[in-house]
Order: C-alpha cells, then sequence, then structure tokens
C-alpha cells in the first residue's frame, strides 16, 4: 500500500510499504527521506500520535492513501514532550479524551532568552529584508554569484548595477514579496485539500522542477561543457581595401553589411535603393538596397561577392550561404579554419579577445565595469577599516567577514547538522528546506554565502 508522508517544513513524500510493517521500521524509511533521526521522528494520524513502534501499520488502522504526519522532535524537548504525554495518559484514559499530541517545545522562543531546550549556539543575524544594502553588497563582493544573477535573475541583475540603493531595494522587495505570497497560497492549497486537484497539479510541478534541477546538476557533474559558451565565428578580411571583421554565418541566405560599415569601407554611393525591403529571421530589419558587385579580400585571395545594406546591424558583415556556396567554402572546425575551395585559401577563426566588442562573451558595458570596480574599492576600505577595528558606522562588517574563516575548515559531511536557528532564517526568506541545508553544507556553514547563492539561483523571476 502507499502511505503519504508530510512535514511541517512542507515536505511531501510517498512510501510503497506493506501493512504488516511495525512502526519502528516505517520511522526507518522515513529518517531516509527526510534526513531526520528515527528516534527524533514522531508519527502523527488522524491527530493522534502512535507512540508503540512495535505495533504494525494494520493495527495502527493506517491503510492504502492514508496521509501521516512527521513530527521532527530534538532532544530534550522530545523527552519532555514524551514524559508529558506519558504522565497525562492515565487521566485521559480514565476521562475518556483524547491522549497529548507530543508537541516539540524546543521550537518555542522566550521572550529574552534562549530556548531552554535549545542546544544550538545563538544563530548569526542574516541580511534582514529591510537592509537590502547587504544583500547588494554581497552579490558585488562575489563576481560568480553575480554571474549566476545575470543569467536567472536579470531584472533584479539590471537593478544592482545601475547604481541605485533605492530602485534595488524597491525589485527586491517586490520579487521577495510576491515569492513568498505564493509560497503561502501553495501552503493554503495542500493544507486544505492535499488530494484536491489544483493541489495535486501544483505537487506534480514541484515535482517537475524537482526532476528539471535534479537533470542539472547531472549535467553539471558528468557534461560540465555543455555549460561553457563558445565565440561565434569570426575571420578577418577586407572589403574594399578596408578592414573588416566578417560574421560566417552558414544559416543566413544571403551576405549582408551594417550601414555604417559600407560608409566607412566608401561604397555606400555603389547601393541600388530598388532592392529596398524588409529582412526577417530572429528579428525584422529595414534592407535600404544591394550592392551588386564588390571585392573581398581574404587571406591572399580576391572573391567577388554582393552585399544586401541593412539600416540598423551591430555586426559589420555577415557572409551567408550565397557567398559560402559560390566560392565552395569549407568550415573547418578541427583545425579552426575557413576554407575556400575555389582558391585553396585557408583563414583562421578570430579568438575572442580578436572579436568586435559587441560579440564577446564578457560584453560588460564599460559603465557597469566601472560601478563594479567602484563597489568593491568601497568593499575593501570597509573591510580594511572593519580589520583596523574601526569600522564606519552603517557599513556591512558582514560582508567579506568570513572570507578566511574556512581556509583551516574541514568540509562538512553529509551528516552535518546547523543551527536551527539559522536554517529557519533562511526558510523565512521564501526558500525550501531541502534547499537551504545543501547550500549551507556547500558553504561550510557560512549563512551569508548560502544565502547569496539561494537568491542568485532564483530560477523565475515573479
Amino acid at each position: 500500500m502507499q502511505v503519504t508522508v508530510t512535514t511541517l517544513t512542507d515536505q511531501v513524500f510517498y512510501l510503497d510499504v506493506s501493512d504488516d510493517m511495525e512502526l519502528e521500521n516505517f520511522k526507518a524509511l522515513c529518517e531516509f527521506e527526510a534526513g531526520i533521526a528515527s528516534s527524533e521522528i514522531s508519527i502523527i494520524w488522524n491527530g493522534q500520535p502512535l507512540l508503540d513502534n512495535h505495533k504494525t501499520l494494520k493495527e495502527y488502522g493506517i491503510v492504502n492513501g492514508d496521509m501521516v504526519l512527521l513530527q521532527h522532535i530534538t532532544g530534550t524537548a522530545g523527552q519532555f514532550a514524551s514524559a508529558s504525554h506519558q504522565a497525562a495518559t492515565p487521566a485521559a484514559g480514565a476521562s475518556g479524551s483524547a491522549p497529548v499530541p507530543l508537541i516539540d517545545f524546543g521550537g518555542i522562543p522566550l521572550p529574552g532568552s534562549q530556548s531552554p531546550f535549545s542546544m544550538t549556539p545563538q544563530a548569526p543575524d542574516l541580511p534582514q529584508q529591510d537592509d537590502p544594502q547587504k544583500i547588494r553588497d554581497m552579490f558585488l563582493s562575489n563576481p560568480r554569484e553575480l554571474a549566476l544573477l545575470k543569467e536567472r535573475n536579470p531584472q533584479l541583475a539590471d537593478a544592482l548595477l545601475s547604481g541605485s540603493l533605492e530602485r534595488f531595494s524597491e525589485v527586491f522587495s517586490r520579487q521577495h514579496e510576491e515569492r513568498m505570497k505564493k509560497e503561502r497560497e501553495r501552503i493554503q492549497l495542500i493544507n486544505a485539500d492535499p488530494f484536491d486537484s489544483r493541489a495535486q497539479q501544483m505537487i506534480a510541478e514541484e515535482i517537475r522542477l524537482k526532476n528539471i534541477e535534479t537533470n542539472m546538476e547531472t549535467a553539471i557533474e558528468y557534461a560540465p561543457e555543455s555549460f561553457g559558451q563558445v565565440i561565434m565565428l569570426y575571420i578577418d578580411c577586407k572589403v574594399n581595401g578596408y578592414p573588416v571583421k566578417a560574421f560566417v554565418d552558414s544559416g543566413a541566405q544571403m551576405t549582408i553589411m551594417s550601414q555604417s560599415c559600407a560608409e566607412r569601407c566608401h561604397i555606400k554611393r555603389l547601393i541600388d535603393t530598388r532592392w529596398a525591403g524588409v529582412a526577417k529571421g530572429v528579428g525584422i530589419q529595414n534592407i535600404i538596397g544591394r550592392v551588386h558587385l564588390c571585392q573581398i579580400e581574404i587571406g591572399n585571395a580576391f572573391l567577388q561577392s554582393s552585399f544586401s545594406i541593412l539600416e540598423d546591424q551591430p555586426m559589420d558583415m555577415l557572409l551567408g550561404l550565397d557567398m559560402l556556396k559560390r566560392h565552395q567554402c569549407c568550415i573547418d572546425l578541427k583545425n579552426n579554419v575557413l576554407t575556400i575551395g575555389t582558391t585553396g585559401t585557408q583563414t583562421r577563426f578570430l579568438t575572442e579577445v580578436e572579436l568586435p566588442d559587441h560579440a564577446r562573451l564578457n560584453n560588460t558595458s564599460s559603465k557597469d565595469r566601472a560601478l563594479m570596480e567602484q563597489e568593491q574599492k568601497k568593499l575593501a576600505e570597509a573591510q580594511a577599516r572593519a580589520q583596523r577595528g574601526n569600522p564606519q558606522p552603517g557599513t556591512s562588517q558582514a560582508v567579506g567577514g568570513n572570507s578566511n574563516s574556512n581556509a583551516g575548515a574541514s568540509s562538512p559531511g553529509p551528516q552535518q547538522q546547523f543551527p536551527e536557528e539559522v536554517v529557519r532564517q533562511l526558510m523565512a526568506k521564501g526558500f525550501p528546506r531541502e534547499s537551504v541545508v545543501e547550500e549551507l553544507r556547500k558553504a561550510n556553514g557560512n549563512s551569508e554565502k548560502a544565502l547569496v547563492t539561494l537568491l542568485a539561483k532564483s530560477l523565475s523571476i515573479p
């Protein structure tokens, strides 16, 4: 039979078990799925805690399709709750009332002090939602996460690089509120009726996204080259004696040239405007005319070609299929050369450094680069003041504060436990528990690095 298990952290999984399985073995299966020790697991069914580990599921009355609640009870709090339940059981039996459910009293904060049942150290303060300055500083001090943010959440990245703290705060707050709103709607829908069609569709979508994440993680591990970017194929040539960097594109039907390049090569006077029209492809651009015949020099070979002149084109020239077929060109990716069949001439493809600015992979504008350099300089000065023991008021000391703390630390194993308060603070930002624990493990327990990575990995913009 199949039993659905849900937790207080909205984790849901399904177990295929036999009805004669003892509760102790059922908890062991839950330990494998939820990552919680079986001794700290309490199973609640129909509002009643299941206390006898040697009873079978059939004896408890659990049948196929039932849902049970898994509650995590830690340390002294679990023993205290169990003792309270045992003390209350005789009275409950005498009066006929329902037994007292197990409650994790360790999760209840006491005013002005830590919980008496909490054995974990005080969690460090994380950047608050009303203080986006720390979040912004952490992104600017971590180029890797900044690059990931540009890819996954360009709207927030643009606000970050705009240099305006107000704009970044506005975008960040809006996305956070919308994410939290969707999370609350999801929890309400599942808690109302987990077997409702809309709830089932939501669960199915979460499973699909989880499978996509798993597939991507597998690809990163076994085929990391698939995530690398390749530069386009450009060659050096001359048009009417003027140097031009031409893009070789066998998917283009015709050879084209920008209007600015035609002016630079002094062939604008040859444009026949009777051939004006519209070029359609990925986008739509106006064709102002055509140059019927012009000479191209590639290597030591001189070739004849015609050009369609586009009004607004970022690249200077594009060698299309008409030119490549006319001169029997061969794109040799093994030797990284373009071979012209009619003359036997070979010319190499340009490296990324030799490409025009618009074609480079790292095409960050000079304004953005200057802004990043300015922000990184401010952060370096703030860190230097903090090391001297004289931090500037209002300056975040958290940024880069743990840069050397992990140098001699060993990586935590898969059983590494993190302070529950740290996990809860990160989950309060709208991230699931398993993602929070995974990023904390990768960051060696550094909550700030884990938060930055979780924010950068937001797959969808609300």
